[in-house]
């Protein structure tokens, strides 16, 4: 009985001990909970300053975005300039105030956004910048801009004007375009052509006369008045020679094509005959000409020009070639996949070559390079002497202006092996 009692006991008292200590975790439970809840808005209300900081930093931000915004547009409104920028669909989303004098837009206000090709006629405009976006590069392009007028007045007097468009690729397809008006260069460069021309067109009479003198003054004179009279014939003669090669230039720009008279000409023969005339010009520096490429090769040209471009190019080396030296000449019938079957003719000598900075601007009239160009050599030393050639300027211009006659291109090079000029012409076989 004693047993029972105490076996009785000890199950109360377990039992009491086991609903204390699950009251105990319970209660524990709860101010763990309510510790966890403080620490997370402890944390939140950390984070609310660093949050309102953050806020302020991005609005200063955006204002000096904003601001820096502001001056490029005022520096792009005064630009000489024109800038305008399109979406990926091509629509007019900003331009500046010489853009719409360029194109146009007077009616344009920011915030008006329509297709560009509703604004500006100019399909050459928009393909340029499709071309920008497939390519994602810069795209360069000169055209012809006619400018468009709803009152019939005043699109009479609207004159067609060239253009020069520099295209960049922006971020989401939208495209950026540099605009500049070519045709006062083009309309100055023409005065100046023209007024050249009508000069050359007078001088031509009187430098006759005074030629026809001096060489009757030359048969007459006895030293050392003669002396004089034979160093000026040469300088009269040179300008005489200046005052043709600019009016043929000049004639040669009005109507190319028409002053050409072509027939079948044969290269090989053509150089042969071109290297003949002017071998003795070559023997005084010991020059050879190795000659390579088809033996037999027609095309359809004006003799007479191509001999011309043959003379000043073969002239070109030679002045340039140092003593006992070769000039290269390669000709060669290309079959092109892309174009029409062309014929290349190479000129390359081994003297000093063009300056680099030089190239873009040989083919243009009356320029003359570096003087360590324009020197020749003498039979004394295989090196350059310290004269410079009489040459005009011109003769690289006429070149350029036969040859484009003619269907054809010309470009002027530094051979990587001779490292000498190389003078590459290519003309269509019809």
């Amino acid at each position: 009985m004693v047993l029972l009692a105490f076996l009785l006991g000890l199950g109360i008292g377990i039992c009491l001990w086991l609903w204390q200590y699950t009251q105990l975790q319970a209660r524990l439970r709860r101010l763990l909970r309510t510790v966890s809840n403080d620490s997370e808005m402890a944390t939140s209300l950390g984070a609310i300053p660093r949050l309102r900081h953050e806020i302020v930093s991005a609005q200063q931000q955006r204002e000096e975005l904003q601001a820096k915004l502001q001056t490029w547009e005022q520096l792009m409104q005064v630009a000489p300039v024109g800038y305008l920028q399109v979406d990926e669909e091509n629509q007019l989303l900003w331009c500046n105030q010489q853009a719409q004098q360029l194109l146009g837009l007077q009616k344009w206000e920011p915030g008006q956004v329509r297709l560009l090709l509703e604004w500006v006629r100019s399909y050459e405009l928009d393909q340029l910048i499709e071309q920008t976006r497939e390519r994602q590069q810069p795209q360069v392009k000169e055209w012809l801009f006619h400018p468009a007028s709803a009152d019939a007045a005043a699109l009479s007097e609207l004159r067609a004007l060239t253009m020069n468009a520099a295209t960049l690729p922006l971020q989401n397809g939208q495209v950026g375009v540099f605009l500049e008006n070519r045709q006062p260069l083009l309309d100055l460069a023409r005065t100046r052509d023209r007024w050249v021309s009508d000069l050359a067109h007078e001088l031509k009479t009187p430098l006759t006369s005074i030629l026809l003198v001096v060489e009757n003054l030359q048969q007459q004179l006895e030293p050392p008045y003669k002396l004089w009279v034979d160093r000026l014939l040469p300088e009269v003669e040179r300008l005489i020679s200046l005052v043709q090669n600019w009016l043929e230039l000049s004639q040669l720009e009005l109507d190319p094509s028409r002053q050409l008279k072509r027939e079948p000409v044969e290269l090989r023969s053509l150089i042969d005959s071109v290297w003949h005339t002017i071998e003795p010009l070559a023997q005084r520096q010991q020059l050879r000409l190795s000659y390579s490429g088809a033996e037999t090769l027609w095309i359809e040209a004006d003799k007479s020009r191509l001999t011309q471009v043959l003379l000043n190019l073969l002239d070109n080396s030679i002045k340039y070639s140092p003593f006992q030296s070769t000039i290269w000449v390669n000709v060669e019938l290309i079959n092109s996949e892309t174009k029409s079957n062309y014929v290349q003719i190479n000129i390359i000598d081994s003297g000093c070559g063009f300056p680099p900075t030089d190239l873009p601007y040989v083919f243009e009239r009356l320029y003359r390079g570096d003087l360590a160009r324009a020197r020749q050599t003498t039979p004394d030393s295989k090196k350059i002497s310290p004269f410079t050639t009489h040459g005009s300027g011109l003769g690289l211009a006429i070149v350029k202006q036969i040859v484009s006659a003619h269907g054809g291109t010309v470009k002027a090079m530094n051979h990587p092996e001779t490292k000498g000029a190389w003078l590459q012409v290519e003309l269509p076989t019809q």
